[in-house]
């Protein structure tokens, strides 16, 4: 692997891209360590240091930023508003026809559609920005601390809407340094920058769960924690890289004296087709009950019952509900993603079959069951490494500070299989000898 990072950089024209990769992500992490106006740093110091910062409302969004959210840098908000945007504009492609029928246009459909998401995005910054400066200036940015209070000193009209402005065109900044990656770099820009943000947050957790230990100094706990990361990325290697691979046949056809077709192929369905958008979508859903409460500031029963059961992410009422939420949303996103009507069709009007399976509706009928029986495992696979930070470590003390669990494995380990891939074959097509020999 050493010896094709030597010849990638020998490389004139991937060195190139490689160097500009690297250095979009180093102006990245500088943004994510500019605090923003009106804010004061000591005091949010102050708070990380000495404090637990709301974990539970504010880890998955702050894990996106790369630790900017909590310290309200100018890149606080980080890549999730373009997450969001892009999930609901995904989402929308299949309700509203006029997306949909961009999305059949080509190329031309895809701008538009692309254009949307950016819109969408600054939209979705503007509200995110107004939350987070609400809830700074209200101190319950982070528990137990006693300058919470006072990490924005003046909150005047003008400064909390400066603040707001900053982050919002924060986001934007972000939003294009990934597609500068994406258009003149190496891999998918937001998929690298979201690999950043989570990468650079492992050593910081990992110290904290050795400092938190209470064997050998915390040693053993941290050699713990390391066995049982390596163990997960092996596992998720292992199901990301799964595949039922349904094989199609094509028939030949003559078209004057020439012969087409006639050629065998499959198509791959992933056992993890939805990735990780159901582990986002049951953490988003779970955030809404324990945010109303945090800025209702009520004392009813309702408010006590989510506090304690919803908004403790340790409470088996939580655990149970974000585990079936996981597995509904990934056979929810493998249904709207994954047609098998419409590759049926496509398969029977340019001749293609599978063995054994009628054209047609036998072949929807087929693909669909294929689909249901491996979403099972895929989906319950999901569930099961979101807990894994939750109740496997609990003892550890490590519970949100894991980094080997949930979300952040999950994306840590596909950004890299696709990057690596992307490398791979740009070093094939020069006849070099890649990652895989």
């Amino acid at each position: 692997m050493l010896t094709a990072f030597a010849r990638a950089f020998k490389t004139p024209d991937l060195r190139k891209k490689l160097l500009f990769t690297l250095g979009i992500i180093v102006v990245y992490r500088i943004g994510t360590n500019i605090p923003i106006p009106g804010v004061d740093y000591r005091n949010v110091q102050a708070c990380i240091d000495n404090a637990e910062a709301n974990q539970g409302l504010f880890g998955l969004v702050n894990m996106f930023s790369g630790g900017a959210l909590l310290q309200i840098t100018i890149f606080a908000l980080g890549i999730m508003p373009y997450i969001t945007a892009s999930i609901i504009l995904q989402l929308l492609t299949v309700v509203i026809p006029r997306l949909e029928a961009l999305k059949k246009e080509g190329q031309a459909g895809t701008a538009k559609i692309t254009q949307y998401t950016r819109y969408l995005t600054v939209a979705l910054a503007i509200l995110q920005g107004t939350g987070l400066v609400a809830t700074a200036r209200s101190g319950a940015l982070f528990q137990g601390c006693p300058v919470a209070s006072q990490i924005v000193p003046d909150q005047s009209i003008f400064v909390t809407v400066t603040m707001v402005i900053t982050m919002t065109a924060g986001t934007a900044v972000v939003m294009w340094l990934g597609e500068l990656i994406t258009d003149r770099g190496v891999g998918n820009g937001m998929s690298i920058l979201m690999f950043i943000s989570i990468a650079a947050t492992f050593p910081s957790a990992l110290w904290a769960i050795k400092e938190q230990g209470s064997l050998a100094d915390g040693w053993i706990e941290f050699g713990t924690v390391m066995l049982v990361g390596f163990v997960m990325v092996a596992l998720v290697v292992f199901v990301e890289q799964a595949q039922r691979r349904i094989p199609v046949q094509y028939a030949k056809r003559m078209i004057g004296r020439r012969s087409y077709g006639g050629t065998s192929t499959y198509i791959p369905l992933k056992v993890n087709q939805a990735g990780v958008i159901p582990v986002i979508f049951a953490s988003s859903l779970l955030y809404i009950p324990a945010l109303i409460v945090q800025f209702s500031n009520s004392d009813a029963g309702w408010a006590t019952w989510i506090t304690a059961n919803l908004a403790d992410t340790g409470a088996t009422p939580h655990i149970v509900l974000y585990f079936l939420l996981i597995v509904f949303f990934a056979f929810f996103y493998v249904a709207i993603t994954f047609n098998p009507e419409e590759v049926a069709d496509n398969m029977k009007k340019y001749g293609g079959f599978i063995p054994g399976i009628r054209a047609g509706r036998p072949t929807a009928e087929y693909l669909s069951y294929v689909l249901n029986r491996i979403t099972w495992p895929g989906s319950l696979y999901l569930g099961l490494i979101s807990l894994v930070p939750t109740m496997a470590l609990a003892g550890f003390g490590a519970n949100q500070n894991f980094p080997f669990g949930g979300t952040s494995i999950l994306i840590i380990v596909g950004v890299g299989l696709e990057t690596v891939k992307q490398i791979e074959s740009q070093l094939q097509q020069r006849n070099y000898e890649g990652f895989l020999r």
